[in-house]
């Protein structure tokens, strides 16, 4: 399997954070490298000013929203020129102008026939502090919210006491299932978006940690750093899954579960291979390969997330072990395979 780019698209009203998210991004990702496609409303693009200097390759368009201007064909132009042979592009961030519909910039995402380039979800910044102002200018905010793969609800240290939890009760609402994850100034860990890949030249910055690395790292950071917010659990077997357990612990993840990443055996008639399994949010890819010669067959799993109970999630997760997975007919896997990407 070929790995493929992953598109973000990161959406949200006027003055939500979305600049200041990306900054913290391309600030803080251990030397990955991002590609970005800037979107401003107006004649001059005051964001792609924010961002030019700090960004390894960037594209900025200006006066009007980039799901009007460009069709499918124009976006396979944008992503092709960032995705390019030799850029060594890790991620490719897609920053909109804050009147775009997010919905139709997924779909040109979704449509592109770009083979080096994957969705890799959807990102909805909403401003804490002026959330009913905003909704009252903008009630499609609402379905924003549903739509997303992830709500990060920035400025969140703007609203305290009573006015904090019923904002919180109302974006859960809203949300529908979907992960809300409470920033301030958009300091948001980027393990929570995209992988770190892996390249000799600089496997000491850009690498992906391994399972006992991202485990102790998460343990070690000081207080102040985006790692110390969050927690990882690891679930490990060489038992098989079954597909229909699993879909069920995938689609009633704890609220708390941000990312999921790893590999699950499943061990069905006719799908004995690999599947890599990635998430954001509510947003789900699984790629299909086969096993390395000596690899062994085994679920590894990394959950990434907030106040988890590790313990809970652990037995859920064994709950799904199937120990006779050749007895288990072809149609469970349905459900999984409709998640593929091969």
């Amino acid at each position: 399997m070929k790995t493929r780019i992953p598109v973000i698209v990161v959406s949200g009203f006027l003055g939500s954070g979305k600049t200041t998210l990306l900054n913290h991004l391309l600030n803080n990702n251990a030397g990955a490298r991002i590609g970005v496609i800037v979107n401003d409303f107006g004649s001059i693009n005051v964001d792609a000013m924010l961002v030019a200097g700090q960004v390894d390759s960037m594209i900025s368009l200006s006066n009007g929203c980039l799901c009007c201007a460009v069709d499918t064909a124009g976006m396979d132009k944008l992503l092709t020129r960032l995705a390019r042979p030799g850029s060594e592009i890790d991620v490719i961030v897609i920053e909109a102008s804050g009147l775009a519909e997010p919905r139709s910039l997924v779909r040109l995402v979704l449509a592109s026939t770009n083979q080096r380039i994957e969705y890799g979800g959807l990102v909805e910044v909403v401003d804490a502090a002026e959330f009913e102002d905003t909704r009252a200018r903008h009630p499609e905010l609402d379905q924003h919210v549903r739509f997303a793969d992830l709500v990060l609800l920035n400025k969140i240290d703007r609203r305290t006491g009573d006015a904090r939890a019923r904002l919180l009760d109302e974006i859960g609402r809203l949300a529908a299932g979907t992960p809300v994850v409470p920033t301030e100034h958009g300091r948001v860990d980027p393990e929570l978006f995209f992988d770190r890949r892996t390249r000799p030249e600089r496997a000491e910055v850009a690498r992906q940690l391994s399972f006992d690395e991202l485990h102790e790292h998460d343990h070690h950071c000081d207080d102040g750093h985006a790692h110390a917010q969050y927690q990882s659990v690891e679930f490990v077997t060489e038992e098989a899954l079954h597909p229909r357990r699993f879909m069920r612990f995938l689609d009633e993840r704890p609220a708390g579960l941000y990312r999921m990443k790893g590999f699950v055996y499943f061990g069905v008639t006719g799908h004995r291979q690999k599947f890599t399994l990635h998430t954001v949010g509510s947003y789900l890819r699984v790629h299909r390969s086969n096993w390395g010669r000596d690899e062994p067959r085994a679920t590894r799993l990394v959950l990434i997330g907030r106040d988890l109970d590790a313990e809970l999630i652990r037995k859920t997760l064994e709950d799904c072990v199937e120990p006779r997975p050749r007895d288990v007919e072809e149609q469970a896997m349905l459900r999984i395979l409709r998640y593929l990407e091969d």
